[in-house]
C-alpha cells in the first residue's frame, strides 16, 4: 500500500481509504472488514454523523478502539438531523460544529478526530463562522485538521483563501470529470490534498446497468462500459484513473462486504498502462459546472 501526507499535515494516509457508509449496521460483520482493511495496509477511515444517525461512527469507533493510534479517523459535520426522524437540515453554523464534535468523540470512543469535515457546503453559508468553529477544536485538541466535502469551486476558493483546511473530498470518476476544469489544479497549487470519493461511479463503471448519470445519457454510459470492458480490468482502470491524478491523495472507497475488499486491494495493486487510461479518456467529453464557478 501506498502513503502519502495528507496536505501539509503530518497524516500519512493510506492511497486507498475504507468509506465506512456502505457498511451495514450489523458492529461484529463491521469489525471483520474493517479489521481485514487495517491488516491489508488502509489506515484511513472515512465516516460522518449523519450514517446510519450516528451508527457508523459506533460501529467504526468499537472496531478501531484496540488499534486507535495507529489509524486515521476522518468524519463529518453539518447535516442536522431533525427530531422526529424525517430527513435532515444543513447548519454550518459555529455553535452546531461546536456541539456536535462531541456527540462524533463519544460515539467514536475516542478524545480527538484526525480529519473533521464540513460536509457540504455553500457560498451562502457563515464561512468565517465555520472556519472559526474549526480553528477553536483545533486549540482544543479535540480535531488535529479539518477539512471540507465539496465540488464548488466557488466555496473551494473561498476556504482556500480563508482557512487553514487539510483536504477537500469531492466526487471525481471517469464519469465525473468536472474537478479536472479548475479544482484539481487549484488545490494542488495550494497545497491542500483531494480526498475523492465516487471512483466507481455507483457501480456503473463496473457491470451494473447502465442508466443516465449526471449529464450523461444512458448511451453514453454503456459506452464507456463497453470499453472498459473491452480494454479489460474495469475496477482498477476505474481506480487507477482517479490516483494517477496528482492532487488525489487517497480515494475513498465504499465496501460492504469482504469479497469487495479483496477485489478492490487487488485492483489497487494492478497494473493499469497508461495508454488504456489514454483511450478511455477519449470516450467521453469531460463536463463542467454550469453553477459554483
Amino acid at each position: 500500500m501506498h502513503y502519502q501526507n495528507l496536505g501539509k499535515s503530518d497524516l500519512k494516509v493510506s492511497q486507498i481509504s475504507l468509506g465506512c457508509m456502505s457498511l451495514g449496521t450489523e458492529h461484529a460483520s463491521n469489525a471483520k472488514i474493517i479489521q481485514q482493511a487495517y491488516d491489508q495496509g488502509i489506515n484511513f477511515f472515512d465516516t460522518a454523523d449523519l450514517y446510519h444517525q450516528g451508527q457508523n461512527e459506533e460501529s467504526l469507533g468499537k472496531a478501531l478502539k484496540p488499534i486507535r493510534q495507529k489509524t486515521i479517523i476522518a468524519t463529518k459535520v453539518g447535516n442536522q438531523i431533525r427530531k422526529d426522524g424525517t430527513g435532515w437540515d444543513w447548519n454550518p453554523s459555529k455553535a452546531y460544529i461546536l456541539e456536535s464534535v462531541n456527540h462524533s468523540l463519544r460515539r467514536l470512543q475516542t478524545d480527538y478526530i484526525d480529519l473533521y469535515q464540513l460536509h457540504g457546503g455553500t457560498i451562502d453559508d457563515p464561512i468565517e463562522e465555520s472556519i472559526e468553529a474549526f480553528e477553536q477544536l483545533k486549540k482544543e485538541g479535540k480535531i488535529r485538521y479539518y477539512g471540507i466535502s465539496s465540488i464548488r469551486p466557488n466555496v473551494i476558493r473561498e476556504y482556500i483563501q480563508k482557512s487553514n483546511i487539510t483536504s477537500v473530498m469531492m466526487q471525481y470518476s471517469l464519469l465525473d470529470r468536472r474537478p479536472e476544469e479548475t479544482c484539481l489544479d487549484l488545490l494542488q497549487e495550494a497545497g491542500i490534498s483531494i480526498i475523492s470519493r465516487g471512483a466507481l461511479a455507483k457501480g456503473l463503471l463496473l457491470d451494473k446497468k447502465p442508466i443516465e448519470y449526471l449529464d450523461y445519457t444512458q448511451e453514453e454510459v454503456a459506452k464507456i462500459q463497453q470499453r472498459s470492458q473491452a480494454l479489460g480490468k474495469p475496477l482498477a482502470q476505474a481506480i487507477t484513473f482517479v490516483l494517477q491524478q496528482p492532487a488525489i491523495t487517497s480515494a475513498v472507497i465504499g465496501i460492504r462486504t469482504m469479497a469487495q475488499l479483496k477485489d478492490v486491494l487487488n485492483a489497487a495493486y494492478d497494473e493499469i498502462k497508461e495508454e488504456a487510461l489514454t483511450q478511455l479518456r477519449k470516450v467521453l467529453k469531460p463536463k463542467q459546472y454550469d453553477e459554483h464557478r
